[in-house]
């Protein structure tokens, strides 16, 4: 079935060295024990194996930042999705925008991943979002339709797959679209994926882009957004939480 709501996400990024992800995933565990909705967490490769034995009984679930198309092959420095779901991973990101504008990384590619994720058993966190340039031009419609359409990895379902929107001229920045905005690009993302999916109406459809929590509550209330895909503040146990109960998850 699909993920309770609300469905808070962090994403640490490039953060986090063993000891304090581990006090970090421990503070998180304490609070979570009787947690409504889902919480999740995606530290960096070096410490999901860490973090999701440590988390082995948690309500929280463990998940990785990106993961390579193929299943195996020479692609040094690489991590593939099976990879992931042998250390303990049940979920990974893929097509964030710090990958697909700077790294280069196009629909196409996202989706082979995404596909590569659903093959391995893991859940697939589906970032979209237009960039400034973007934004300023009156194409955030089309270029979301682009992304959904060329990243859609086939055979997802609302058990298996996260959609979340990230403009990504908000991520990092502090800046956030206006709450009128965030309503009406999450209603028609909610409409597009009832046309692609049979159970699109379902899937889990996340804003992400400086959410803190002085904004969380209101961002939340939103009725076609389902919760958070979090950055920095998900480095905080007491900002991530924060959040979290911000969106209803007590």
């Amino acid at each position: 079935m699909p993920l309770a709501r609300p469905v808070v996400l962090g994403n640490w990024k490039m953060n986090g060295l063993r000891a304090d992800g581990l006090a970090l995933a421990g503070r998180l565990d304490a609070r979570a024990a009787h947690a409504s909705g889902t919480l999740g967490i995606f530290p960096p490769a070096t410490l999901v194996a860490a973090v999701a034995q440590r988390l082995a009984r948690s309500r929280v679930l463990v998940g990785g930042q990106d993961c390579h198309p193929a299943e195996s092959g020479a692609f040094t420095g690489s991590i593939s999705a099976a990879m992931l779901a042998d250390a303990g991973a049940r979920a990974v990101i893929v097509g964030h925008s710090e990958r697909r504008h700077g790294l280069g990384e196009t629909d196409a590619e996202v989706k082979a991943k995404g596909e590569a994720a659903l093959a391995a058993g893991l859940m697939v966190v589906l970032c979209i979002g237009e960039t400034e340039a973007e934004y300023v031009a009156g194409e955030r419609h089309a270029v979301l339709v682009r992304q959904l359409d060329g990243s859609l990895p086939s055979g997802a379902t609302a058990e298996r797959l996260v959609v979340a929107y990230e403009p990504v001229w908000a991520i990092g920045t502090g800046r956030t679209p206006s709450l009128a905005e965030i309503a009406r690009t999450h209603a028609e993302l909610r409409g597009l994926l009832a046309g692609r999916l049979a159970d699109g109406a379902e899937v889990a459809l996340l804003y992400g882009g400086s959410v803190k929590p002085d904004n969380a509550a209101d961002i939340m209330a939103i009725e076609a957004v389902d919760g958070a895909l979090v950055g920095g503040a998900s480095l905080d146990a007491d900002s991530f939480w924060s959040i979290y109960a911000a969106g209803g998850g007590t």
